[in-house]
């Protein structure tokens, strides 16, 4: 391993990973060093406003959109770069991006596949001078995300930039190239696997969404693309409007009931469940009751599908609507409807504000909203149906969690804690 200058034998800290594989439990310690030590680290061109069009116009990267280990290159941006900064603001196979603000210290290797691709403000290049697995350092900085001592050297309030003088000084594992090659393969592995399993996820939500999109009728028609065996002969659905659906529960709510929120993705949760305060009135007498099977929603929200169903009885806002389905409404059936592209437009059409940030769905107006529906056994059917593509999704989510925490927990063992490497 060819050692930096600056590290004088006797003089680098060194540290051993709690984990080491067979062949290197017998290897020195690592050394610690600063990055800037091994490595060039380089900021982007800068953006001035001015209409510079000399040179070549070329693609450059202005942020790391990283989908399954590689760098986003669709739909890039052009700019004119002068002959003296084609290799000053270029990009080579093996170089590391780094995210200088935004989300600073996300980053990806630039695998070379387009030859001229040039890098912006928003960029760190980062270039060893030393053999060094380029892999190596993408994934210290993710075992680094959210440690104290990563995260002391951004500057900025709400939006967080990282320099480069800081960047430089950040303490990294200089250890030899077959380690790291080693250490790479391994959580690469994991990587690949982590990408195969988001793809089954993807394919799982496209068929939902595509599901969905048939199970529904086309605006306009009363008739689905799609339509369950059993009632391939059934009657066309049948148009009315939400008052006929639901009725507007004002009970007061009960002291001892749980309380519950409207979530845009996940429907109805449990108030605890979220990671903050509320300050809003505790007292059941100043919120809503809401009945299992009844679904809530947020009149300031309804336009982006904040709504869901109450898993039982519980407690809700003021602020909420509660809708009681009534005989022959199946609830969850209504729950799918509402988040479909063409309800969303309909429910904003509905809602009533100058601006969207204003909208409010009063329930007089969604009780004269029309909507198209079947009889109570096919809402049944699509809702069994679709309750099963979300186990399903459920389960595919939580076994990728499963295995991000795995790798998360490796990590931890393969490299020195960011504790050990500051102290």
């Amino acid at each position: 391993m060819t050692r930096p200058k600056s590290m004088a034998k006797g003089a680098t800290p060194t540290l051993t990973p709690k984990l080491r594989f067979p062949q290197f439990r017998s290897a020195p310690e690592w050394e610690i060093v600063a990055l800037g030590k091994i490595a060039e680290i380089k900021l982007g061109k800068m953006l001035d406003g001015k209409k510079h069009m000399t040179g070549q116009l070329l693609p450059y990267l202005n942020n790391i959109s990283v989908r399954w280990n590689e760098v986003n290159t669709s739909n890039l941006p052009e700019m004119y770069f002068d002959d003296d900064e084609l290799d000053r603001f270029g990009l080579r196979a093996g170089d590391v991006v780094v995210c200088e603000g935004g989300e600073p210290g996300r980053s990806a290797v630039w695998d070379g596949r387009l030859p001229n691709l040039k890098f912006q403000k928003a960029i760190h290049r980062v270039r060893f001078n030393v053999p060094f697995e380029p892999k190596l350092l993408v994934l210290y900085l993710e075992s680094m995300t959210g440690a104290p001592q990563f995260e002391a050297l951004f500057t900025g309030g709400g939006i967080k930039h990282l320099t480069g003088e800081t960047f430089a000084q950040l303490s990294i594992p200089f250890i030899p190239l077959a380690e790291q090659q080693k250490i790479t393969e391994c959580l690469s592995s994991l990587d690949d696997l982590l990408s195969v399993e988001r793809q089954k996820l993807d394919v799982l939500k496209a068929h939902k969404k595509g599901l969905m999109q048939k199970l529904f009728p086309r605006e306009g028609e009363t008739i689905p693309r799609f339509r369950f065996p059993e009632f391939q002969n059934a009657a066309e659905w049948v148009t009315t409007v939400g008052g006929e659906l639901f009725t507007n529960r004002k009970e007061g709510g009960e002291a001892g009931l749980p309380i519950y929120s409207v979530t845009i993705n996940d429907g109805m949760v449990p108030r605890a469940s979220f990671d903050r305060d509320f300050y809003d009135i505790e007292d059941p007498s100043g919120n809503k009751k809401a009945c299992e099977g009844d679904i809530a929603y947020n009149m300031m929200r309804m336009w982006q599908g904040a709504q869901g169903v109450a898993p039982k009885d519980c407690m809700v806002s003021p602020a909420y609507v509660v809708l009681a389905p009534r005989e022959g409404v199946c609830a969850k059936f209504f729950a799918y409807f509402f988040k479909l592209p063409e309800s969303l437009e309909l429910l904003t059409a509905t809602s009533r504000g100058l601006t969207k940030d204003r909208l409010r769905l009063y329930f007089d107006d969604f009780a004269r909203m029309r909507m198209c529906v079947p009889e109570f056994g096919e809402q049944q059917r699509i809702v069994a149906c679709l309750l099963s593509m979300d186990k399903s999704i459920a389960t595919q989510n939580d076994k990728l969690e499963a295995l991000n925490a795995h790798k998360r927990g490796l990590m931890q063992q393969l490299f020195p804690s960011s504790v050990e490497a500051e102290a």
